[in-house]
């Protein structure tokens, strides 16, 4: 199983109504055929940090990951969320799958989809801090 977590604030003048839509979105996202469970809500991390929301999702394995990752739902709802936040923190994840190369495996098929969609990478990029893991096989 690979836990995978976002941390998020919204832009300053992000409307309630607006706020809504992008959790919404963010739930329908999170019940694709992939995801084995998830949760959408607050952040109950540090304030200091910044993050008022957090998106969790459990995926059984790296198959499913990349067909989460490409799902047309998934796609579809990234153009409407992305703008409306401030930043994003992606992990880092967790998982019961203790070989060494996970971490690795999962930042390349991130790079894969951002070569596949450059549109979706140029808007994530200046929002995102990744940390699948720390240390040899991620980036932190």
């Amino acid at each position: 199983m690979i836990v995978h977590t976002l941390r998020f604030a919204f832009k300053d003048g992000t409307t309630e109504e607006q706020k809504a839509r992008v959790l919404t979105l963010m739930r329908r996202t999170a019940s694709v055929e992939s995801v084995s469970f998830a949760t959408v809500g607050q952040s109950l991390g540090d304030p200091a940090e910044g993050f008022t929301h957090a998106y969790c999702v459990g995926i059984e394995d790296l198959a499913a990951l990349e067909r989460y990752m490409h799902d047309p739902v998934h796609l579809a709802g990234d153009p409407e969320i992305l703008p409306h936040l401030a930043r994003v923190s992606v992990g880092p994840d967790v998982s019961d799958d203790m070989a060494p190369e996970l971490a690795g495996r999962i930042m390349a098929l991130h790079e894969k989809k951002a070569a596949m969609y450059p549109e979706w990478a140029a808007r994530l990029e200046p929002l995102v801090e990744i940390q699948v893991a720390s240390g040899p096989t991620g980036r932190s």
